[in-house]
Formats: C-alpha cells, structure tokens, sequence
C-alpha cells in the first residue's frame, strides 16, 4: 500500500455567536435519528465516507456501533431531500462542554446542490445546544471538527465559512489506498 502524507487541519468555534449560518437549499429537512441504528450509522459513514478513504470504523461490529452510539451525547442529524437521506452530521459530546463534530459529509449524488452549508449550520447549532437534550452533559463552550487532505476538496472552505477557526495542523506519513473504497464493494464502475 503506498504511503501518503495526510495533512489534518484542526478547527474549532469557542462561542455559538461564531456560527455563520448558511442560506437553506430548497426542500432539505434536517432531522435527528433519535433512535440509535447501528445499521443506520454505518449506511451513512460507508455511504459518505466510502469516497473519501473513512476506513476507521469499517471493521465495527455491530455491538460497538450500539456502545458508541447508545452513549450520552452522540447524535446523528441526517440531511433529507425528497425522502432519501443526502447527508449526516455526526456530534460525540465530550467532557468539560466540548462537543466533537465526528462525522460531516453528504452521499456523492447530493454533492453541489447547496446542502453540505445547510447541513453544517444545522449540526453545528445542534451541537451548541446539545445539553439541553442531555441534561448531564455539560452546556457547550466549545465546539471542533477536523478535515484532512483525503477528504472534499470542499470541506475545509465549508467549516472556515461556518465560523470556524483553524487551531492546529499536523502531517503524518500513513499507508492509503490508492483509492477509496468506495460505499461498497463493486460500487465504483469499472475503468
């Protein structure tokens, strides 16, 4: 497998006055699953994921999907257009009133339609409200997310124009595919 330099950029929001939201695309609902599906989950990080190198959770069984999922705080709000999801947005709230963006992204065909800053805005807002659908977590006071050189080249300038400051950058040397697996397998065409 050949070796890549992955460059992540860090960046965080340290206010909810921050936020700079996003004009709402026509016909887009942003809804939360407020029932954990590990099957859901994994649909959407394959889905969105599977062209951008997400590799970190293929090999989750279904019981850590359930662990992780089932814990206090993590939410997944998924981005509908006329009945099929478009998109996800992924929190993990941590200690000490951080909340974590784990998961953004949309499915390939819902890419360019003005969704992707819809979907952000609504995340990110969720996330800065999130303790008070989970009374025991503590009330945000931050808010970060991280992007990286595989991911949409579109992904960084979206999180910058959401209000979102760049805190860290970091390169390390890792082994990628040449390409991305894809949603599923046999889902890209052949060349």
């Amino acid at each position: 497998m050949p070796t890549t330099t992955v460059h992540t950029t860090y960046l965080e929001q340290t206010d909810a006055s921050d936020l700079r939201p996003a004009r709402p695309p026509h016909a887009v609902d942003v809804v939360r699953a407020e029932l954990p599906s590990p099957a859901f989950n994994r649909f959407l990080f394959t889905a969105v994921g599977g062209d951008w190198h997400w590799t970190s959770r293929m090999d989750w069984t279904f019981d850590r999907w359930s662990e992780y999922l089932n814990r206090p705080g993590v939410e997944t709000w998924v981005a509908w257009q006329q009945g099929t999801p478009a998109g996800y947005v992924e929190l993990d709230a941590q200690p000490d009133g951080v909340v974590e963006i784990a998961f953004f992204g949309l499915l390939a065909d819902f890419i360019g339609r003005g969704i992707g800053g819809h979907l952000l805005t609504v995340g990110t807002a969720r996330a800065w409200d999130l303790a008070s659908r989970w009374p025991q977590r503590d009330a945000t006071r931050r808010v970060w997310v991280h992007t990286c050189n595989l991911d949409g080249p579109h992904a960084l300038a979206n999180y910058q124009s959401r209000g979102f400051r760049i805190y860290q950058e970091t390169d390390k040397d890792e082994e990628v595919p040449a390409t991305p697996p894809g949603p599923w397998p046999g889902a890209r065409p052949s060349e």
